[in-house]
């Protein structure tokens, strides 16, 4: 992917940083899997266009979000809005296609839609999880190391927003800390608050300080996580900043929250028509506000255990949900956001991978173009994890290996190789490899291959423990990027006076 934003003067390189440009994100170079059929496709589209008719959409305490739909066209009687065949497709068509949001280093900006795949970790944790203190509620200083550690790996390229709830701060001033956090330690793209209005016009406001009024106006600089009260419900809070942050020309992105059997029905394919007649309205809703505010088309979708009641993850009906979504976003025109590293697991251990490999999979093959909970992700979202943050995000490396798929020009065919090489021969000191044996293979860097022997001499580390090791180095060897002093007081002066005027609630 390049980075071709203006340059924004705020904006400069990390000390030390390499020469060559950070890496954005990576560009599909395989196809994605189209699991449906045009017959398929249209028949999810036209149960959709009934649903939305005669059901329709709850739209709580907004009387603005109510006028805007009735002045649309739709049909509004009290707060269930019922929309008419055609409208919101018609309506999404000023929604942009490819769109960039800009980062305070432009060197990191990202571009979202196309073949352009952005990775981006855990969101919303109350937990956080380590092999050292186990399990506990999230701090500020938790939310801190986990953002300087994001900013360090390579593989993700955008710093998430709520990655976990620092719960040492009061609910109504948090968020505060935790914008102020995404744009003090780290220099890459970002989310803001949500749960508030307020909250949501805080986390705008802040990026005017860093950014400049003038640029934000023109430019997406912050993306905002609206997740819907499925089925069929958007409450005011979540309505309410759809409005903000589209009026401001920011993104937001829309997520149903679709388990089946819980909030959606069992069925896998009326739980994806249900999320995607969510999706269209929320997106819509943005357009009503300012058209061509960007958004993107959420995906949520996954099953309950019809025995316990508790979401599960990384399941075969999930992934051939995330399939359809894909198909759905391209059909629509707008970019994707689907789900990686997903797990019910306590720990980071096999079932942990195992079910995040099977999620994250489905989701780039699926087409995502934001790929949101992709490293640090435990226990159904209750919890991250310092060891699966490192974890996922050395597996992420693969997968960008992966989605460049393979190279067919006269050089990797290799056929001097052959020649020199002939039958019975080996290729280890051959010169087409060693031309380019440091670049050939992917290689991990927590993933162990070494004899048995030398492992064991060496403590028998699994991976959990290799990983424990790797964030506590990476912590001790980060580097904050630079921040311009008066950009960095007018940001806690910004947090000083909005914290007095705010009362201490904690739940």
């Amino acid at each position: 992917m390049q980075t071709t934003a203006r340059r924004n003067p705020r904006g400069r390189r990390a000390p030390g940083e390499p020469a060559s440009p950070p890496i954005t994100g990576v560009r599909r170079e395989i196809p994605t899997y189209d699991l449906l059929g045009e017959e398929g496709l249209e028949q999810i589209e036209a149960h959709s266009e009934r649903l939305l008719q005669e059901i329709g959409v709850r739209f709580l305490d907004d009387p603005e979000a109510l006028r805007l739909w009735r002045d649309a066209g739709a049909d509004v009687t009290g707060d269930r809005v019922r929309f008419p065949p055609g409208l919101l497709r018609k309506t999404l068509a000023t929604a942009p296609r490819i769109f960039r949001q800009h980062a305070r280093n432009p060197a990191r900006t990202i571009e979202l839609g196309g073949n352009n795949v952005v990775f981006a970790p855990a969101y919303g944790m109350p937990f956080v999880h380590d092999l050292d203190a186990g399990r506990r509620y999230g701090t500020i200083r938790d939310f801190e190391n986990l953002t300087k550690l994001v900013y360090m790996s390579p593989w993700l390229h955008h710093s998430g927003g709520t990655t976990c709830e620092p719960t040492d701060l009061p609910v109504s001033k948090r968020h505060l800390d935790m914008v102020y956090a995404h744009l003090r330690w780290t220099d890459k793209p970002f989310m803001g608050s949500v749960t508030m209005p307020e909250r949501a016009a805080d986390s705008i406001e802040m990026t005017r300080i860093v950014f400049g009024s003038d640029f934000v106006e023109g430019n997406c600089v912050i993306m905002a996580n609206i997740n819907m009260n499925s089925p069929l419900v958007f409450d005011h809070a979540m309505s309410a900043a759809i409005r903000i942050y589209a009026a401001a020309g920011q993104c937001p992105v829309i997520v149903p929250f679709v388990l089946g059997g819980a909030t959606a029905p069992v069925s896998m394919i009326a739980a994806v028509t249900q999320a995607y007649s969510e999706v269209l309205v929320g997106c819509a809703l943005a357009q009503l506000v300012r058209p061509g505010a960007p958004v993107i088309f959420g995906n949520f979708v996954t099953s309950v255990d019809m025995k316990t009641g508790s979401p599960t993850f990384g399941t075969p009906e999930s992934a051939l949900a995330s399939y359809v979504a894909g198909q759905l976003a391209r059909r629509v025109g707008l970019p994707i956001r689907c789900s990686g590293a997903f797990t019910g697991s306590k720990l980071p251990d096999a079932q942990a991978m195992m079910e995040s490999v099977t999620a994250l999979h489905a989701s780039v093959l699926s087409g995502a173009n934001f790929v949101l909970q992709a490293a640090g992700w435990l226990e159904g979202a209750l919890t991250i994890s310092y060891e699966k943050l490192m974890i996922d995000a050395d597996y992420l490396g693969a997968m960008h290996r992966f989605l460049k798929g393979l190279t067919l020009d006269d050089e990797a065919f290799a056929m001097d190789a052959f020649a020199e090489v002939g039958p019975g021969g080996h290729f280890f000191g051959c010169a087409h490899t060693l031309r380019h044996y440091q670049t050939a293979f992917h290689t991990p860097e927590l993933t162990d291959r070494l004899t048995y022997e030398t492992w064991s001499e060496q403590g028998g580390a699994d991976m959990a423990r290799r990983a424990n090791a790797k964030w506590k180095r990476d912590l001790a060897g980060y580097e904050a990027p630079p921040l311009d002093p008066g950009i960095d007081d007018g940001l806690r002066d910004f947090m000083a006076r909005r914290k007095e005027t705010l009362p201490d609630i904690w739940n």
